[in-house]
């Protein structure tokens, strides 16, 4: 026991001991070491020489070599394809190919799902001329993997090249009982009208659009019966699809395709009856190219005018239909009413206009009437523009104005367009009253602004004025309006005026308080000012808007600014605009602050000193001294030793003062020494 323990501490290394731990002079790091492995190529192997072989026993012998290097290559990871691939073209390259065929065999043993090794196999039995062996491949690869679309391709390719047509032909119908993809279908056809089997592409074709029944594999069907020239198959193929798709599932562009094949075959009678039937069955939305097609084969061939009658007789009935089943569909009016102006008298488009109108919505909320009101618009306009009436359109406007319930809501729009209207006409007192009338009963901005905006244009400053005040009375807290009342003065040369209005202005209470809602966009505002200008009184009154928010947390953003505008005025020049800011931080601090807070802000305030400088007179002479007073402040590190300096003066001088009455009355310090 005592030898083996004595023999496991003899094999324990012994650790070299360093005895300089000093860094070296010349330190290397590891860049430095990578790039003269770099630069001397170290790691660079020379390339092998090339051998040449002279007898069978060498090249017995490097086939040895090679096949040990694939099978290791193998042997590390069997799942890795391509090392399998390589082996196998190797063999082939040597004209081994039973080996490479047992290579392949022995990778589909490990991953029969891989395409790219059926196709590499397959392909190596088709440049070798091994066709039965490539059959046999492709055989296998279909039956096990019959949802790769490129085995087949191969396969049916390979049968067509070797002139064996039947067993293409097999293959291809294997394919289709899998009911593969369209394009599967389209090669099996084309296969067939290559050998000018046309009856079984027909057959190919029933199968096709039974497994794949879309519009346009019907459509092929029969543009394949057409170019044949098998007219009667083709429209008996379109009859058939009308048939098979039924009312519930019609599309437009078979009806199109129709229709065009039986104007290829002049038989104008059968497209009038193909477009009437479908434009009867199909919603408009779902025929726009149907309802092109029509009209342009019309053009070609029939009575434009005829047509024109029965698309809008039929569209008025269904417009009547659906106004019928709900009246209040103001969409259904409008459409109706677009239909009969484009083609009616102007009596009828009246009466419909008449019974649109008549439906005034139930409940007396704006968002009803949005739509509603529209429609006497577009009467209006019809009446002035088309049937150039311009009685019946003041007749109208103020019919629609004596409506609306204006003590509830208005339509600003409604009283705008009636004064244009009048002004149109001519008849300037009738705007005016109307105007008038409208801010009297509903005044909103819109309608100021409108007012306002017509008499500037006819140049009555004075209406403007008076509008501007009956404008600012309605809305004080709308700060566009002052501002445009001054900008008016301002035009018209009475600065003392728009002085007055700015003053006015500013003097509302409700300016200075923005709504909830409206706090960011403020805040936005305040930051986009300070980017122009770092005035105090923007920071003081950024710093109150913050205060007044009255958000939770408003105390803090407040602070904020205030730490924020010290920060940036530190290199100001005014001094007195910095010392108004921390007063006005230290009323804040003093209504809301905590103890700390205050000492705080105490501690930023400057020291007043008193200072003396040259004074020059106007003509450049010395004009003597005079005094005046600057601020120092503590946080100013340029003024650090100008404070040290004033703080030790101060100390000297009170030492002195304590010096000098200690000198004058001796007595009394022994007295109370004394005592």
């Amino acid at each position: 026991m005592a030898a083996s323990t004595a023999a496991g501490k003899q094999r324990i290394p012994k650790v070299a001991k360093v005895k300089n731990k000093a860094p070296a002079e010349v330190q290397i790091t590891a860049e430095q070491l990578l790039r003269e492995a770099k630069e001397r190529e170290l790691e660079l192997l020379p390339p092998p020489p090339q051998q040449k072989i002279t007898d069978e026993e060498e090249l017995n012998d490097y086939k040895l070599r090679k096949r040990k290097t694939f099978e290791d290559n193998i042997r590390k990871n069997r799942t890795v394809i391509s090392n399998w691939i390589k082996y196998a073209q190797w063999e082939e390259s040597l004209k081994e190919i039973q080996r490479a065929r047992s290579i392949y065999e022995r990778a589909l043993d490990v991953d029969y799902r891989n395409i790219t090794l059926w196709l590499k196999y397959a392909e190596m039995e088709m440049k070798n001329r091994q066709v039965n062996h490539a059959r046999n491949i492709w055989d296998r690869a279909i039956t096990t993997l019959p949802r790769v679309n490129q085995f087949w391709y191969k396969y049916t390719y390979m049968e067509e090249m070797l002139g064996n047509i039947a067993g293409a032909r097999q293959v291809f119908e294997r394919w289709m009982e899998w009911q593969p993809e369209e394009q599967a279908w389209h090669s099996y056809i084309n296969f067939e009208l290559r050998y000018k089997e046309v009856d079984r592409a027909r057959t190919i074709y029933e199968r096709f659009v039974l497994v794949h029944p879309d519009v346009k594999n019907w459509i092929k069907y029969a543009r394949f019966e057409e170019k044949h020239g098998y007219f009667a198959h083709a429209r008996k193929v379109y009859e058939r699809a009308v048939e098979f798709f039924g009312d519930e599932h019609m599309d437009e562009h078979l009806y199109v395709a129709f229709a065009k094949f039986e104007e290829n075959q002049k038989e104008f009678e059968r497209v009038r009856v193909i477009y009437k039937y479908a434009l009867d069955r199909i919603s408009k939305q779902e025929a726009q190219e149907l309802f092109k097609n029509y009209t342009i084969f019309e053009k070609k061939f029939g009575d434009r005018r005829g047509i024109e009658d029965i698309i809008v007789s039929k569209r008025r009935f269904q417009y009547e239909e659906e106004v019928k089943a709900n009246p209040h569909n103001y969409d259904a009016w409008f459409d109706y009413l677009r239909l009969v102006e484009s083609d009616a008298e102007a009596e009828t488009v009246r009466e419909v206009y008449e019974r649109a109108i008549a439906n005034v919505p139930p409940i007396q909320e704006k968002r009803h009437w949005k739509r509603y009101i529209y429609l006497w618009v577009n009467y209006a306009l019809y009446e002035e523009l088309e049937a150039k009436d311009p009685e019946r359109t003041r007749q109208v406007y103020q019919a629609s104005l004596e409506l609306i319930p204006h003590k509830k809501f208005t339509f600003a729009k409604m009283w705008l367009l009636y004064a244009q209207f009048e002004i149109r006409q001519k008849n300037l007192p009738f705007a005016r009253r109307a105007l008038g009338s409208s801010i009297g009963k509903c005044p909103k901005n819109k309608l100021f602004k409108g007012y306002i905006e017509l008499e500037l244009q006819l140049r009555e400053f004075d209406r403007c004025r008076k509008l501007y005040e009956k404008f600012l009375e309605f809305g004080p807290e709308n700060c566009t309006s002052w501002i445009k009342f001054a900008e008016l003065e301002t035009i018209l040369g009475d600065i003392e005026r728009a002085r007055a209005i700015y003053e006015l202005a500013i003097s509302q209470p409700r300016l200075d308080m923005p709504e909830q809602e409206e706090t960011e966009r403020t805040r936005n505002l305040y930051r986009r000012l300070l980017q122009r200008t770092q005035h105090v009184k923007v920071w003081i009154s950024f710093a109150q808007f913050e205060l007044s928010s009255g958000k939770e947390g408003s105390l803090a953003k407040c602070r904020q600014i205030y730490e924020e505008a010290n920060k940036t005025m530190r290199n100001c020049e005014e001094k007195e605009e910095r010392l108004m800011l921390l007063e006005s931080w230290r009323n804040f601090e003093d209504e809301f602050g905590t103890v700390s807070d205050k000492e705080r802000v105490d501690k930023l305030m400057p020291e007043k000193v008193k200072k003396r400088r040259k004074v020059q007179a106007d003509d450049g002479s010395d004009a003597g001294w005079e005094e005046y007073y600057d601020y120092i402040f503590p946080e100013d590190a340029a003024n650090q030793p100008n404070l040290k300096l004033l703080a030790m003066a101060k100390l000297w001088k009170k030492q002195q003062q304590e010096k000098e009455a200690a000198e004058q009355d001796p007595d009394k310090d022994i007295d109370e020494s004394g005592s």
